[in-house]
């Protein structure tokens, strides 16, 4: 071989290297999702915040993702295929990925793990979660002040703590401003799954239910009750404006973006530290959507007063006085929730008919 293809050779040895040296540096960062990307809610809001990695970080991170992943075993056999695929950090973004992600991590522990709203930490398994019960106080406001039935129906997904803490928040705020309000409960038995939302919906509509309420994670009792008139929804999650201004008058919208963009940050700069973060709306992790103009001025007001309340320290959606459903006492006048009670919810409050599904 000659001078001139020897230095052509190296050149292109060297190229491949500064590539494949290029590849590498890139930050790797995967997210196993229980939805679709289109689920309009849940899932959509947590894609969101993977775009805004891509669009703080640019070339300097890679991101991928896998959709509709059961929660189980198969979510532990794809955080095994996304590990081994070289990816530096996990997010894994619904409660039943809490066991698999504690296993998977323990094969390997150079990857970091983020668990959103779990309660299991290792040391390289952070967990995650927004305080979504202030967001469900100022829904409440609003369907006690704007429920003509005075019966408002809540479609759970699943009987966990954040779901019930949830339920509880919203009928608390919804009692306070309307003594006579009923909540009726329809456990789906799914986080997202659009032909069980909706007649979950049309249930609580038949019901008498002018006003609905969800925590699950597709558009479909909005589409109900569209289809019904005169009921008023909350978007999931994110703001599902497209049924603004009625039937959905306001949402809850969870906002990612800014704790994945901050995590990945750690990752990248050799500072990451397992924690355990529970957020709200003061630091903006709990938005409140655009309240409509199908809601009068007045409850508008007073939805958004709350919201600045709590923003501000100055309300706790769980202050007592406040029973237990069998009549117990649970916060005496004046008394706030501590976080290891409210985590760990598996009570309804005084008022609520109905037991918690095993």
């Amino acid at each position: 071989m000659n001078r001139r293809s020897l230095l052509t050779s190296a050149i292109v040895a060297f190229g491949l290297a500064a590539g494949g040296a290029a590849a590498q540096d890139k930050t790797k960062v995967g997210f196993i999702y229980v939805g679709p990307v289109g689920d309009g809610g849940w899932t959509y809001e947590h894609n969101v915040g993977r775009l805004a990695i891509e669009e703080e970080f640019g070339d300097a991170v890679e991101t991928t993702y896998v959709e509709s992943v059961a929660e189980g075993p198969d979510a532990e056999r794809v955080l095994t295929q996304m590990a081994l695929g070289g990816a530096d950090l996990i997010f894994t973004t619904s409660f039943g990925f809490m066991d698999p992600t504690i296993n998977v991590a323990k094969k390997f522990p150079d990857v970091k793990f983020e668990h959103a709203t779990g309660y299991k930490r290792a040391d390289n398994v952070s967990t995650y979660s927004a305080r979504f019960y202030e967001g469900r106080a100022v829904q409440g406001t609003i369907a006690g002040e704007m429920t003509e039935s005075n019966i408002v129906g809540y479609i759970g997904s699943y009987p966990i703590p954040e779901v019930i803490r949830g339920i509880n928040a919203a009928f608390l705020a919804a009692r306070a401003v309307n003594p006579d309000v009923e909540f009726k409960i329809v456990w789906a038995y799914t986080w997202f799954d659009p032909a069980k939302e909706a007649d979950a919906a049309k249930v609580l509509i038949e019901q008498g239910a002018d006003v609905i309420l969800q925590h699950t994670d597709s558009t479909a009792p909005q589409a109900a009750a569209q289809a019904a008139g005169n009921v008023i929804t909350f978007g999931q999650a994110s703001d599902m404006s497209e049924y603004a201004p009625r039937p959905r008058v306001s949402s809850i919208i969870d906002n990612w973006a800014p704790y994945y963009i901050e995590r990945t940050k750690a990752v990248m700069d050799g500072t990451w530290e397992s924690s355990d973060v529970w957020h709200g709306i003061n630091e903006g992790m709990v938005g409140i959507g655009e309240i409509s103009d199908a809601v009068p001025a007045e409850v508008k007001e007073k939805a958004l007063a709350l919201k600045d309340s709590i923003a501000a320290g100055e309300t706790h959606p769980f202050t007592g006085p406040i029973n237990k459903q069998d009549g117990s006492v649970w916060l005496e006048d004046g008394e706030t929730a501590d976080d290891g009670t409210l985590l760990g919810m598996n009570f309804y409050v005084e008022g609520i008919e109905g037991s918690i599904p095993n």
